[in-house]
């Protein structure tokens, strides 16, 4: 019969520890270092909210309800745009489409640039600076 003694201790990795180590270290990465200078705080950037919008020229504009606009005349297609670009500017053509056109009738009007001869069809969009 074999006596019950004390078990032989393990040594205990020491996990913790290296979690700690690796936590003080991204917390003293993210204080010390930066991936862009901040701003110059004298700077005072443009307010563009007061200007008056205007379409870019040479844009097609898509309302919600699907009525094409180029510099404030109504179209009946899109292949009535693609005429009235000069020859240079058919390879790339830009779209401003209302935020309530249905995706479906957007892509639609895209493939049919693309049959008419555009290479590229760029979208025209707002974006914030926060």
């Amino acid at each position: 019969m074999k006596m019950a003694g004390p078990k032989p201790s393990r040594s205990r990795e020491p996990t913790i520890a290296l979690i700690n180590i690796v936590f003080l270290m991204l917390v003293f990465f993210m204080i010390a270092g930066t991936l862009a200078p901040p701003m110059d705080r004298s700077l005072s950037l443009v307010r563009a909210a007061d200007l008056d919008p205007r379409d870019p020229p040479d844009t097609l504009v898509i309302h919600s309800d699907g009525t094409l606009w180029l510099r404030g005349i109504e179209l009946t297609s899109v292949s009535g745009f693609m005429e009235r670009l000069a020859d240079d500017d058919r390879s790339a053509v830009r779209i401003v489409p209302d935020r309530e056109l249905p995706a479906r009738d957007l892509m639609r009007h895209v493939t049919e640039m693309r049959a008419l001869g555009a290479e590229r069809v760029f979208l025209v969009t707002e974006r914030a600076l926060e």
